[in-house]
C-alpha cells in the first residue's frame, strides 16, 4: 500500500487472489476487519485510513482495500517503498529527500469538492460575513456567494474547495456525535443526538447541547440574578471551535462530545503534532501548527477562534480562574480536551416542588440558549430562533425575549425590521 502510495497517490489490495490471479477467497472472523484497520493505521507514516471491505469475486468473498494520500513519501514498518512494475522497490535516502525537499505540500482542505455553488448556504455565508464584519476583520460586503469565496479563498478556479464545502453547504461529509451517559462509563447513555451541517453550525450546535445540559447555578450576591455554570461558557466554546478548526478532515470519523457524570470531553480526530505537547502552549509563546489554514483563517476572521496558538492557553486559564480541573489527552487516534464537573450539592426536590423546579430549569436552559444564538447572529428574528431552537413556537420564543428585556440580559437597536438584539449580560 505505501509503495502504491508513493507511486500515484491510491491504491488498492486484494486479500483472497494469488499472484497469477487465480481467486481463492479469504477467510475472516468476526475480529478480521478491525484487527486489518489497526496493521494499516499503526505501521504506515504518514497515517492513512483505509476503506476496508469483505467484496464477492467469482462467488466467493474478498477483502478489499482501498487507500489514498497526498502526503507522500509514505513508510511502511519505517521504510519507504515505490510500486515499480509488480514490485516494490526501496527508495534510497536520496530518493526520499529529493521528495521531501521537492513536493508542494497540497493540503485536504484545498481539494476540490464535488458540491456546486448552487449547494452553498447563502443564508450561512451573510451570517457569517456579519460576524466578521462585526469583529472588524473583513472590509468587504456581501455581494454574492460567488464573490464572497473568492474573496476568502475558498474556491480553486470555478470549483469550491473542500473547506468551502465544509463551511457553507448544510448537505457534508461532517458531523458531530454528542450523547449524555448516566455514569462514568460507556455502559448507559440518557441521551444521543447526531449534528449534521456546515461547520459554523456545528460548532453552534454542539455548544447549546452542552450548555443545555450542564448544571447552572443562581448568584444572588449582586443587584441582579446571574447564571452561573458549572464549566466556563467561553472553555466550551474555544474547545469546540478548536476541535472543529483542527481536527484532520481526511479521516471519516466523526467528532463527538461526550457527557459522563464526572466530566464533560470534547474529541476530534487528529493526532497532536509530534514534538509538541499541549502544555508547551500554556505561555502563549510556542507556535500553532496549523493542519487546516484555510479552515483556520476563515474561522479567525468571524471570531470563531481567536489568534493561532492560543486555544489551548485560553481553555488552560479560563478554567484555572473558575477552579475548574481540565485535561488535553492524546489518543492513538485524536485528541481529547476533559473538563472534570464540580461536585455541586444540590437542595433536594419535595414532590410538591419537583415540577415547580423542572419547569423553571426548561426556561433556564431555553433562555440560555436564545441569547447564545443572538450573540452568534444578532439580526435573528422569532422565526428563524424558533427554528434552531426546535420545540418551541414563535410565541415561546416571544415570551422568553420579552423577559430577557426585562429582566435586562438583552436590548434591541433599531426598528422591529433592520435592527438587531445587543447583549447587556450573560
Amino acid at each position: 500500500m505505501a509503495a502504491m502510495l508513493n507511486k500515484q497517490g491510491s491504491g488498492t489490495v486484494y486479500f483472497g487472489i494469488s499472484d497469477h490471479g487465480i481467486v481463492y477467497g479469504q477467510m475472516t472472523g468476526h475480529e478480521t476487519l478491525q484487527i486489518l484497520t489497526q496493521a494499516f493505521v499503526d505501521n504506515i507514516e504518514p497515517k492513512i485510513y483505509p476503506t476496508i471491505k469483505i467484496v464477492p469475486i467469482d462467488g466467493k468473498e474478498c477483502i478489499v482495500v482501498q487507500g489514498k494520500g497526498i502526503n507522500s513519501p509514505y513508510f511502511a514498518y519505517g521504510r519507504a517503498y515505490i510500486r515499480v512494475g509488480e514490485s516494490d522497490k526501496r527508495l534510497s535516502v536520496a530518493e526520499i529527500e529529493s521528495r521531501i525537499l521537492s513536493k508542494k505540500r497540497l493540503f485536504w482542505e484545498k481539494e476540490q469538492s464535488t458540491k456546486s455553488l448552487t449547494e452553498i448556504s447563502e443564508s450561512e455565508v451573510k451570517s457569517y460575513v456579519r460576524k466578521a464584519q462585526a469583529a472588524h476583520r473583513i472590509d468587504f460586503e456581501h455581494i454574492d456567494v460567488r464573490t464572497t469565496l473568492n474573496k476568502l479563498h475558498l474556491l480553486e478556479g470555478e470549483h469550491l474547495t473542500m473547506a468551502a464545502e465544509l463551511l457553507f453547504c448544510d448537505d457534508n461529509q461532517m458531523e458531530i456525535q454528542a450523547a449524555i451517559f448516566a455514569g462514568n462509563d460507556k455502559m448507559t447513555f440518557l441521551d444521543i443526538k447526531q449534528f449534521k451541517g456546515t461547520l459554523l453550525g456545528l460548532r453552534k450546535q454542539a455548544e447549546l447541547y452542552i450548555n443545555a445540559n450542564m448544571k447552572w447555578r443562581a448568584d444572588l450576591t449582586e443587584s441582579r440574578r446571574k447564571e452561573i455554570p458549572e464549566i466556563p461558557v467561553r472553555a466550551i466554546s474555544e474547545a469546540i471551535g478548536n476541535s472543529l478548526c483542527h481536527r484532520d478532515y481526511s479521516n471519516p470519523k466523526g467528532n463527538e462530545v461526550a457527557i459522563f457524570k464526572n466530566r464533560i470531553e470534547i474529541y476530534n480526530p487528529g493526532l497532536f503534532p509530534e514534538g509538541i505537547e499541549p502544555e508547551d502552549f500554556f505561555t502563549g509563546h510556542e507556535h500553532s501548527v496549523l493542519r487546516n489554514p484555510l479552515i483556520a483563517e476563515t474561522m479567525f476572521r468571524s471570531r470563531d477562534i481567536e489568534r493561532w496558538g492560543s486555544g489551548i492557553k485560553r481553555i488552560h486559564d479560563e478554567c484555572t480562574e473558575h477552579g475548574i480541573k481540565v485535561e488535553f489527552i492524546r489518543r492513538k487516534t485524536g485528541f481529547v480536551v476533559l473538563f472534570y464537573r464540580p461536585a455541586w450539592i444540590e437542595e433536594p426536590d419535595t414532590s410538591e416542588k419537583t415540577t415547580q423546579k423542572t419547569t423553571q430549569k426548561t426556561a433556564q436552559k431555553t433562555a440560555q440558549k436564545i441569547i447564545l444564538l443572538l450573540k452568534e447572529n444578532p439580526t435573528l428574528g422569532r422565526k428563524e430562533i424558533a427554528k434552531q431552537l426546535g420545540g418551541i413556537t414563535e410565541s415561546g420564543v416571544k415570551y422568553h425575549l420579552g423577559k430577557l428585556l426585562r429582566e435586562g440580559y438583552i436590548k434591541r437597536i433599531g426598528p422591529a425590521k433592520g435592527g438587531h438584539w445587543e447583549i447587556t449580560s450573560t
